[in-house]
């Protein structure tokens, strides 16, 4: 079965299209991140695909159910953790987790029974009873997590799931979600992170302006569309370097006081940087993050 599927899907909003004839499909048991810049439809993507809006055209097919037809039906296999959290400030980590529970028609009994496993996938054990406004943000973000597996779903909707968390949560939290693929669970995740993307994704969909523009693992689309070494340049001759990087980089982009120089060859590129001491840099390898921006723009986004 096809956990979700999207087929020529469109959205307007003032006669503007959000989402623009989209098709995407998830296969079983993968991460698949949704990428894009601000605007891009990733938001209205996730609603569409929860039958939270209606669409204007096209189809979405949820755990095989159409919706919005059989948008609850299909909602009850789904578990999703939204951008902002949506805890209950008037109950305990564990009522939180029993509440939620309810809604997808589990007893008491059956939620009780997945209490313990839920905080002890978001290291929480010890907080089962303390109210929220006692939980840190990373705290607060992991029971968002636990919360959303509280009916064991088979595909898990992640917005941002690690936004303002400090680097020890980010990483707490991705074990957490390497566990879940390991288990079979299919997950698709936004975010704004490309270093997220490249670890957790085994297929990445860039969008934007509504449509799907590139899809690959992040190994594909880097080998694909850059340039496989990057020099970042700056300092304070750097408007003389830029005159004559072109005889050295393939490709050069300049944002802000760096000039980013794609190249074959680094040691080439390196070895000139060093004859000028009005120079630093960063010789890395391409990453995700690079075609991302190759691909949608360096301009803000509103």
């Amino acid at each position: 079965m096809i956990p979700l599927k999207l087929t020529r899907l469109t959205k307007r909003y003032h006669g503007v299209a959000v989402v623009d004839g989209l098709d995407l499909e998830l296969e079983a048991g993968r991460c698949h991140g949704l990428l894009g810049p601000n605007g891009a439809g990733k938001t209205t993507t996730l609603r569409l695909s929860l039958g939270l809006i209606e669409a204007d055209g096209g189809a979405v097919e949820l755990m095989g159910l159409p919706l919005p037809a059989q948008a609850a039906a299909a909602r009850r296999r789904v578990g999703v953790v939204p951008q902002a959290d949506s805890l209950d400030p008037d109950f305990t980590v564990r009522e939180n987790l029993l509440t939620y529970g309810r809604y997808f028609g589990l007893t008491g009994r059956e939620i009780a029974a997945r209490i313990p496993a839920l905080l002890a996938f978001a290291g929480l054990e010890s907080k089962a009873d303390s109210p929220i406004s006692a939980l840190s943000g990373g705290m607060k973000r992991r029971l968002t997590l636990a919360r959303a597996l509280v009916n064991d779903p088979e595909l898990v909707f992640l917005d941002e799931p690690t936004t303002g968390l400090d680097p020890q949560a980010r990483h707490l939290i991705w074990q957490g979600l390497r566990r879940l693929i390991s288990q079979g669970k299919t997950l698709l995740l936004t975010t704004h992170f490309m270093d997220e993307a490249e670890r957790l994704c085994d297929v990445i969909s860039i969008l934007d302006q509504g449509r799907v523009i590139v899809r690959g693992s992040p190994r594909e689309l880097i080998a694909a569309h850059i340039e496989p070494h990057v020099v970042e340049v700056f300092g304070d001759a750097l408007a003389e370097w830029t005159r004559c990087a072109s005889a050295y980089c393939r490709r050069c982009e300049q944002a802000g006081e760096t000039l980013f120089c794609y190249t074959d060859a680094p040691e080439a590129v390196v070895a000139e940087l060093e004859q000028r001491p009005g120079l630093r840099y960063l010789h890395r390898p391409a990453n995700l993050e690079d075609v991302f921006l190759k691909l949608t723009g360096r301009d803000l986004r509103d």
